[in-house]
């Protein structure tokens, strides 16, 4: 008995996810996405970390209350000491018996960070040594930043390499086109939210390409061994060829995705959430953002793309002309299918020759043109059929 589960008829092209066939939808959701990312970073910005603005930080012992008193706090004091700058992000930080409060606040003096130090303390109850704070030049965050482009850049150029050795370069341009996409969106939803970027943040977007490029690779790796020697058949077309290796390989494209973000959805709910471990919350939320996104974009942008400019090739173009019809001239009942009965025409209509020779099956890779046979000659014997026979021998 057959299985008949999703994955089962996924695989078998029973499914039916017209997935290619929607490309316009696509494209046009993806564009306006990337349309509301790009107007997000000129109008909103990013929300920068002391590591990429500047500022200063501070840490307080987490016996003075809570998290939310301790911010009010020190946004007080700040208010006295330094008009103007206040507390940017607070979170626990530390394991059980030192867990301490992080104060990130905006650019201070040395002076005013000793005397809003001083004056922590005081309201605190607290010794001005249990107080630890340092500075943070923007200069830093500015050569993270330079360093990670220079490295989004050599991926890229490394990666279009091997997809042009691998498979082809169509399918690379298709393929660096969803990482960018992915790229962009990912920070867009940083932008729009406000999510905090760090240079952990950082470490995080460079960390997703290698993902996002796997999981287009293994759509990529069905798509062509669903259209190797496609041309030389007439019962699919490229776009109908690359949609079945999109359903063949979306059960195993979730499976990676789920059993990928399980982990890193612990790393920041428990690590970040119950722990309190700043750098993983960081980290795990760039992380779990952009794979999600990245299983989007190589199913539904990657493909769709691909086909987009597979189908401006001369030779694919064809092919899909052949195709579709043969299927025309099937409907219509001018040829029939292999092994089926020859019908005769309805009514007195004509069969259109050049239909008919177009929708006809496609030649084989290195068959030779059909020339036409010498008149009369058949079998390849002379006319007259006698070859060779004495002039007095009788057929058989």
């Amino acid at each position: 008995m057959a299985k008949s589960g999703l994955a089962a008829r996924l695989y078998r092209g029973e499914a039916d996810l017209n997935i290619v066939g929607k490309r316009k939808v696509w494209f046009a959701v993806a564009g306006a996405l990337v349309l509301i990312a790009v107007l997000s970073f000129a109008i909103r910005g990013f929300s920068l970390g002391i590591e990429f603005a500047g500022g200063n930080s501070f840490q307080v012992p987490a016996s003075v209350g809570t998290l939310d008193q301790a911010e009010r706090t020190v946004d007080d004091v700040l208010a006295k000491e330094a008009p103007g700058v206040e507390v940017v992000t607070a979170q626990k930080v530390g394991g059980a018996g030192g867990e301490t409060y992080e104060m990130r606040t905006g650019q201070l003096s040395q002076d005013q960070a000793n005397a809003a130090k001083a004056a922590m303390a005081e309201e605190f109850g607290i010794q001005a040594d249990q107080i630890s704070g340092s500075q943070v030049s923007e200069a830093w965050g500015s050569q993270v930043t330079s360093r990670a482009l220079l490295g989004l850049l050599i991926f890229i150029a490394v990666v279009s390499i091997y997809l042009v050795l691998r498979f082809e370069w169509r399918m690379a341009v298709a393929a660096i086109a969803s990482l960018l996409t992915n790229l962009v969106l990912t920070a867009g939803i940083y932008s729009l939210v406000g999510f905090e970027v760090t240079p952990s943040t950082i470490i995080g977007f460079l960390t997703i390409l290698g993902f996002a490029l796997y999981d287009v690779v293994v759509v990529f790796d069905k798509v062509q061994e669903n259209t190797r020697g496609i041309t030389a058949n007439n019962n699919l077309t490229y776009g109908e060829a690359s949609n079945l290796a999109l359903n063949q390989s979306l059960m195993r494209s979730l499976n990676t995705s789920v059993v990928a973000l399980l982990p890193v959805g612990g790393l920041l709910f428990i690590g970040a959430g119950l722990l309190g471990a700043g750098t993983l919350k960081d980290l795990g939320l760039v992380l779990f953002v952009g794979m999600a996104v990245a299983f989007l974009t190589s199913i539904l942008l990657a493909t769709p793309l691909l086909v987009l400019l597979k189908n401006q090739d001369p030779r694919i173009s064809a092919h899909n002309k052949r195709v579709l019809a043969r299927r025309g001239a099937l409907a219509r009942g001018e040829i029939t299918p292999k092994g089926a009965p020859r019908a005769a025409p309805v009514g007195d209509e004509p069969i259109d020759p050049d239909a008919a020779a177009l929708a006809g099956a496609a030649p084989k890779v290195g068959a030779r043109p059909a020339g036409k046979r010498p008149s009369g000659a058949r079998g390849g014997r002379p006319a007259g059929g006698g070859g060779n026979r004495p002039g007095g021998a009788k057929r058989r």
